[in-house]
């Protein structure tokens, strides 16, 4: 069904291709991929390194433009427009987290989720918007408002760097290895939020190497070779 149409679908991608050149070399890192993702639903998309995770969730995001195929989000096209368009929709509908982080370093962790929101003025009022305070203490980080990025020990980066993307209580969370940082009971209380979030109609997105997270996700996607493949859990799992 057409991503234009007025369905549940949050995010859409219809076969995007994405290719890079070096010299006179050409790597296709994505293959015509097409994905959908209801409002509510958690999607885990698993793959070994060099499969085209990170592209596609590039792409997804606007923050790449596929070089074939279109992404949507709520009906509205990403792909294909100005980058200024691409980045006013993002603050509005997409959190985004990515291993490279999302955190300005010359501001404090308070202060980086307040721009996150500033940044996404508009009309359209989040179902149910945190204070600040409230939204640190569900990634595990109450006493670290004041806290600069590079005071934060790794995983305390991961945990400050979702907390900006949930800001504004975004349509869609992409997350890139989120919980990859983590011990395992911090794991398990960010899937918990994750698990809140996607009740609450949040579609989510994890590129994960996770067993856990993978466990949580309502639907699994094996990437290989910049296309979708058959994904079937290992026994051990």
């Amino acid at each position: 069904m057409d991503a234009t149409s007025g369905t549940e679908e949050v995010l859409a991608a219809r076969d995007l291709y994405r290719f890079y050149r070096s010299g006179g070399e050409e790597t296709l890192a994505l293959r015509g991929v097409s994905l959908e993702l209801p409002r509510g639903e958690t999607l885990a998309v698993i793959g070994p390194s060099g499969s085209g995770k990170s592209t596609l969730l590039a792409c997804l995001a606007g923050l790449d433009e596929p070089d074939g195929g279109c992404v949507y989000v709520g009906g509205e096209r990403v792909s294909h427009r100005p980058e200024g368009e691409r980045a006013r929709l993002r603050a509005r509908r997409i959190g985004v987290l990515l291993q490279s982080g999302n955190l300005l370093p010359h501001l404090d962790l308070g202060t980086n989720i307040l721009l996150a929101r500033s940044a996404a003025r508009t009309a359209r009022t989040p179902s149910r918007r945190e204070d600040v305070g409230e939204l640190l203490d569900q990634v595990g980080l109450s006493g670290r408002r004041r806290a600069l990025p590079r005071e934060l020990a790794g995983g305390e980066r991961a945990r400050a760097g979702l907390a900006v993307a949930l800001a504004n209580d975004p349509d869609v969370l992409l997350a890139d290895e989120p919980t990859g940082e983590l011990d395992g009971s911090t794991e398990g209380r960010i899937l918990d939020l994750l698990r809140d979030r996607s009740r609450r109609g949040t579609g989510i997105l994890l590129v994960t190497h996770s067993r856990q997270a993978v466990r949580i996700a309502d639907r699994v996607i094996a990437l290989r070779d910049g296309r979708i493949r058959p994904w079937t859990p290992p026994t051990s799992w």
